[in-house]
């Protein structure tokens, strides 16, 4: 399963499961002054640091692939990727969150936990095994630098 399933269907699976809990989970509905406007917060920073991660993996003429880590031809260390090493999933999160936040279901953040573990697992994990064969001490070096989330 390993950087089988694109981390866009992870995130949409994982967006429906929020939904059908809120929808029919009959406990853990809250809400609060500004709730909307968290949700927007949320949305806008995933958006800026989605677009800005990209546009640096545009920049260096690498593959945005993430199913193919092997086929990276450059590093990509500096600008937003020196506060993240994933700031692309980073930016998935956030947009769950926002998510969770609108439907207004506290279990939800259980579900976005359950996010961060499956990329963990699933995409990360094997990403950086990848990269560190094709890369070596420079990728060791950034990690050592660098969170893996934020």
């Amino acid at each position: 399963m390993e950087l089988k399933v694109p981390p866009a269907l992870v995130f949409l699976c994982f967006g429906l499961m929020m939904y059908l809990l809120a929808e029919f989970l009959p406990i853990g509905y809250f809400d609060f002054y500004g709730r909307m406007l968290l949700v927007k917060i949320f949305v806008g920073i995933g958006i800026i640091i989605g677009v800005l991660a990209l546009f640096q993996f545009k920049r260096a003429s690498t593959t945005i692939d993430p199913t193919k880590p092997d086929k990276a031809s450059n590093l990509v260390v500096g600008g937003i990727f020196k506060f993240s090493r994933n700031p692309m999933y980073l930016a998935l999160l956030l947009v769950l969150l926002a998510l969770g936040v609108f439907l207004g279901n506290a279990f939800n953040t259980l579900i976005a936990a359950g996010f961060v573990g499956y990329m963990n697992r699933f995409q990360i994990i094997p990403e950086e095994r990848i990269l560190l064969e094709k890369f070596g001490r420079s990728f060791k070096d950034y990690c050592i630098l660098t969170r893996r989330w934020f």
